[in-house]
């Protein structure tokens, strides 16, 4: 029997191959030589520092001073003081009732403390003790004085009159305590007196015979 020739076995070869190509482009099957590219996943993309950041907390809000009225004596006793906090200032007056007076005037601290000054060096250097009374030291004519004043009601408290009698400049400061004692000097042209006694109900005062009236004083 013959054995097929070399041209057979060519065109046996040459039909197989066709049919393998005919068969992967029908059904999208790759050949084992057919290559094969993976995708690399895409990166997750980095949180900013800005997000990541932790926000910091408000600081807590600081309460200013309340309204109030304060009103003592020296702890030597030589003089009466009070002090006057209107909308984060104060005034303060020390009267020792005969000769010697300061206004001292200046801002409450958030924290309670008050450094108020005056003329001639005159300064008070306190603290508000929960609203209800203030302590510390003032200073006037060279000399230093702690003290201690009390939370005031009305009629307690600071009053002022300035006015001018028979061509003479008045000025005339009161303090009233708790106790109802009043403490005050009222100066003529710069010329300090014992002030005479106030109506602390109205602030009515007779001063060389016309009436005026004291108020009570604010920074």
């Amino acid at each position: 029997m013959k054995r097929p020739g070399p041209l057979l076995t060519l065109l046996a070869g040459l039909v197989l191959g066709l049919f393998l190509l005919t068969l992967n482009a029908t059904t999208g099957t790759k050949t084992a030589s057919s290559s094969y590219e993976e995708k690399s996943p895409s990166p997750t993309p980095a949180r900013s520092a800005a997000s990541t950041a932790p926000t910091p907390a408000p600081s807590p809000s600081r309460v200013p001073a309340a309204d109030a009225d304060y009103a003592g004596r020296t702890d030597d006793d030589a003089a009466a003081i009070a002090v006057t906090v209107r909308d984060g200032k104060a005034i303060a007056y020390y009267c020792d009732g005969r000769t010697e007076e300061s206004w001292l005037k200046g801002d409450v601290e958030d924290d309670g403390t008050l450094r108020l000054t005056g003329k001639h060096g005159a300064k008070l250097d306190g603290t508000l003790q929960d609203g209800k009374r203030v302590e510390g030291t003032v200073t006037v004519g060279g000399g230093g004085h702690a003290f201690s004043a009390d939370r005031a009601t009305k009629p307690s408290g600071l009053w002022r009159a300035t006015a001018t009698v028979r061509s003479a400049k008045i000025d005339g400061g009161w303090i009233v305590l708790k106790d109802g004692t009043q403490v005050g000097i009222l100066t003529r042209d710069g010329k300090p007196s014992p002030a005479p006694a106030i109506d602390p109900e109205t602030g009515a005062v007779t001063v060389d015979g016309q009436q005026l009236t004291a108020r009570p004083a604010t920074p």
